[in-house]
């Protein structure tokens, strides 16, 4: 890999990885159908530049139902339940669970019959459910539980999202499927805006953590993204979801103070195995016929926190 992919990867590795920190911030203080609305609407504003010079609207027009699935998936849904649920749990935490989407989009590329699982996938799947396990059973109180789940149904359409996006908007530059997507989500959020306005002025850190979450981790993290894609592959950049993890972990403890037990330990080893091994390419071997089995190429799946 070259010095640019390098960096390109560093970054986003740690880019990704700082949303569940700010989220945490911000959400002492916004209300979270008022993040989403601030982020997604900051974020389509920011990256509409892009969008006119491409002439972008006609293709997306073509493509609204998928488009909307895409961004119900990928932004509307996962979002509000993500932000809602660091209300409850820590970033740490949080940023952990998420983590598991690659397992879920392993099952889904099973269940569509897009890609196929092998024992070693499988094992991997197994791991990784243990290891969501752990951090449930150790690291969340029962105040808790339904904010953690929660964040299953953020995994599953954060690994969902992909799938819609190369099944039925294959044929659109994923940039403007984004920069859309953005600003429909914006839109659908509007109406929410004037019953979640705060009543009181907002902290510093409150508004850093916006901004930050909207210019950082929204519209230049989706420009790095794309020039990592560009640069090393859709499936080499995947591999910055096993760092997002860890950033989130070290800023949440180092940061916020948030605890680090047993279950965090063990939950993190197990969940980033699992996702490893339930994601690699299937090994290359024989079939019964004796042809050579060539690894199937499964769907890129990358959640953007």
């Amino acid at each position: 890999m070259s010095r640019r992919g390098w960096l390109l990867f560093l970054l986003m590795g740690v880019i990704w990885g700082l949303p569940y920190l700010f989220i945490r911030i911000a959400v002492r203080e916004i209300d979270p159908s008022l993040l989403v609305f601030i982020r997604t609407a900051g974020g389509a504003l920011l990256l509409a530049p892009f969008v006119v010079r491409r002439d972008a609207l006609r293709p997306l027009q073509r493509h609204w139902k998928p488009l909307a699935l895409y961004t119900c998936a990928e932004l509307a849904v996962p979002w509000l339940l993500l932000f809602n649920a660091e209300r409850h749990l820590s970033s740490s935490l949080a940023g952990l669970l998420v983590a598991s989407v690659p397992i879920v989009g392993a099952v889904l590329a099973r269940l569509t019959g897009t890609d196929r699982l092998d024992r070693g996938r499988i094992a991997g799947l197994a791991v990784g459910i243990l290891g969501v396990a752990a951090l449930v059973g150790f690291d969340v109180r029962r105040s808790s539980v339904w904010a953690a789940l929660s964040l299953a149904a953020v995994a599953v359409g954060y690994a969902l999202g992909p799938w819609i996006l190369a099944r039925h908007l294959a044929a659109v530059p994923t940039f403007l499927v984004v920069a859309g997507s953005l600003a429909l989500c914006a839109v659908l959020y509007t109406p929410s805006v004037a019953f979640t306005l705060p009543t009181r002025s907002l902290s510093v850190s409150v508004i850093g953590s916006m901004v930050t979450l909207t210019v950082v981790c929204t519209a230049i993290a989706f420009v790095f993204f794309f020039a990592l894609i560009a640069e090393v592959g859709p499936l080499r950049a995947t591999v910055i979801t096993y760092i997002n993890p860890a950033v989130a972990v070290v800023l949440g403890v180092g940061v916020l103070g948030e605890h680090f037990g047993t279950g965090t330990g063990i939950g993190f080893v197990l969940i980033l195995a699992g996702s490893y091994l339930a994601t690699r390419p299937p090994m290359v071997g024989k079939t019964p016929a004796g042809e050579v089995a060539r690894p199937e190429a499964a769907t890129p799946t990358v959640a953007e926190p």
